[in-house]
């Protein structure tokens, strides 16, 4: 029980600490130091209040307490064993590592889709997710600002991933950050994404900024994490996002808005 205790109070510290430096130093950046800066770059001419950001790092306590106790059931407790994670780094191909950790990264956004279509579901969204969407302009705090059920939920990915192939600690670490950075992007408030992105095929393949800030301010359509598959399949992307991305582009480098994609778009469904 102390071992448990022990590797709870670390993996919660650590957790933490990366939080407060991951959602921390751009949030300085582009909200603090910065901003007049980045003017052009602001997605929502609104701003959120310190009353938003105390209640977001609130809440991304509580889930990131959430994610350790997941965590340290997988990694110290009997539970190990009805996983696929393996101790030696040796055990696998190093090459296998990075494989794995796409795979993790496609497997989550599949996972995320439609458990983010399912707490839209009326029934369900005023009972959790609401406390996500009370940051209708969001900032890197709001990255694990849920609900604590909707964390358990959020959470419950690594289960499935450690369940489904193999996996070596590292690899859950780095996917665990490499997660967590995409989604500190994600909830910006800003657009960085270089302007070479908008006529590459990198556009059609992933999420930005623009899409997932999209989601918070209308509510509805752009359900995707990583990639924009989801969404274009289910017909859920949001009809206003190709616009919405060349205004920012547009507002950024002085240029008329680009031509949108060629082909209609699909009406966003409810939920």
């Amino acid at each position: 029980m102390q071992i448990l205790t022990e590797a709870l109070a670390r993996i919660f510290s650590l957790s933490a600490l990366r939080y407060f430096l991951m959602a921390g130093i751009p949030f300085t950046i582009f909200y603090l130091i910065y901003p007049a800066s980045f003017k052009k770059q602001k997605i929502q001419r609104k701003e959120a209040s310190r009353k938003d950001f105390f209640r977001e790092i609130w809440h991304s306590m509580q889930t990131t307490l959430v994610f350790t106790v997941i965590s340290v059931v997988l990694l110290f407790t009997p539970a190990r064993q009805f996983t696929q994670l393996y101790r030696h780094i040796d055990d696998y191909p190093l090459w296998y590592m990075g494989v794995s950790l796409v795979l993790s990264l496609v497997v989550h956004d599949t996972y995320f889709y439609w458990m983010h279509r399912l707490l839209h579901h009326p029934k369900l969204f005023k009972a959790t997710h609401l406390v996500h969407h009370k940051s209708t302009n969001p900032s890197p705090w709001t990255s694990y600002s849920f609900h604590l059920l909707e964390a358990v939920a959020e959470g419950g990915v690594l289960v499935v991933l450690v369940g489904i192939m193999p996996m070596h600690p590292l690899t859950v670490l780095l996917f665990t950050i490499t997660g967590f950075m995409i989604n500190v992007y994600g909830h910006l408030g800003y657009e960085i994404m270089p302007r070479w992105f908008r006529h590459s095929w990198l556009f059609q393949l992933l999420n930005s900024s623009v899409h997932h800030n999209l989601h918070h301010s209308r509510f509805k359509g752009n359900y995707g994490l990583y990639f924009r598959i989801w969404d274009r399949l289910m017909g859920t992307e949001h009809p206003d996002y190709v616009k919405e991305f060349d205004r920012i582009q547009a507002q950024r480098f002085g240029q008329r808005p680009v031509v949108s994609e060629s082909k209609s778009p699909v009406p966003v469904m409810d939920c």
